[in-house]
């Protein structure tokens, strides 16, 4: 068995697919096959099934899969040590976060990890999923439900507050709101109910049955923009709404919610450097700007 043809593995159980996983080894399809056939003949077992949507891991290779990423890691860590990048931060980190999180907060704040590293690439991915650190989507991940299974390092960042907020004209072109029954008569902005992708976002049945969204989004981002826009009322983050001066809190005394940021990495990179200090640097920039959570 060869360490190369493991990678072979690695990319494939990934991906799901020789397609991908032989542009992201800069191979052609055929070469993928060649090492994965290779391989399960040296092991004299069959690794995956083949069938019309790619490449599904067997009973055995998931057996396998463990010890390969254990290589993989240790593979990474060596060439680090030797070549001396482990201590310049040379390589990439990427980073896996809710939209709102990662374009509000991480986003004006990640250059001064880059300054510090000139040569660690930091890769931002923000958008509303939940990534998988296994099939290595990502390095460092924020997730808003702490993650219940898998080989992962996993640590509370901050919890956060949201409230309901609008714009000054939708307030005053619209009936008063004194309490919550009031929001019965108002537009509501949120999510898809059933494209929200982790439940603590399922805000509206708090609300009550009655309240549903007449103008609804997967993205925070266009929730945020529609509620600037004056279109409704919508429950927002205050680190993300607590920025804009066109929005006002609605119902503030009787109406509050806390949701928890909770920091992911899996056992297998967590002891590489450079997802270390990217780890330090996030734990770090929200412990100081924790009043705006």
């Amino acid at each position: 068995m060869r360490w190369d043809d493991l990678k072979f593995f690695l990319a494939v159980a990934r991906s799901g697919q020789l397609t991908t996983a032989a542009k992201g080894l800069k191979v052609d399809n055929a070469t993928v096959a060649r090492r994965i056939h290779a391989l399960e003949a040296a092991l004299d077992a069959q690794l995956f099934d083949r069938n019309p949507k790619g490449y599904s891991l067997t009973e055995v290779g998931q057996r396998l899969l463990p010890s390969a990423e254990a290589m993989e890691t240790t593979t990474l860590e060596a060439q680090a040590q030797v070549q001396g990048r482990d201590e310049s931060l040379d390589g990439v980190v990427r980073l896996g976060a809710p939209d709102g999180f990662g374009s509000f907060f991480l986003a004006p704040r990640i250059h001064k990890l880059a300054r510090r590293h000139p040569k660690l690439e930091l890769q931002l991915v923000a958008m509303p999923r939940i990534f998988s650190l296994s099939k290595r989507e990502a390095d460092v991940t924020i997730a808003i439900t702490r993650p219940k299974s898998g080989r992962l390092m996993i640590a509370k960042l901050t919890d956060y507050q949201l409230h309901l907020y609008a714009s000054s004209d939708y307030l005053s072109e619209n009936p008063p709101i004194k309490q919550l029954e009031d929001l019965k008569q108002q537009t509501m902005i949120g999510y898809i109910s059933d494209l929200i992708f982790d439940p603590k976002l399922d805000y509206m049945p708090i609300l009550g049955r009655k309240v549903v969204p007449q103008i609804s989004s997967t993205n925070l981002i266009a929730q945020l923009n529609a509620t600037l826009a004056g279109a409704g009322i919508c429950i927002l983050p205050d680190f993300l709404a607590g920025e804009q001066s066109g929005l006002q809190q609605v119902l503030r005394k009787s109406f509050s919610l806390t949701r928890t940021f909770w920091i992911v990495s899996h056992e297998n990179t967590v002891s590489l450097r450079r997802v270390r200090e990217t780890i330090d640097f996030i734990r770090a920039e929200v412990r100081e700007n924790r009043d705006i959570f």
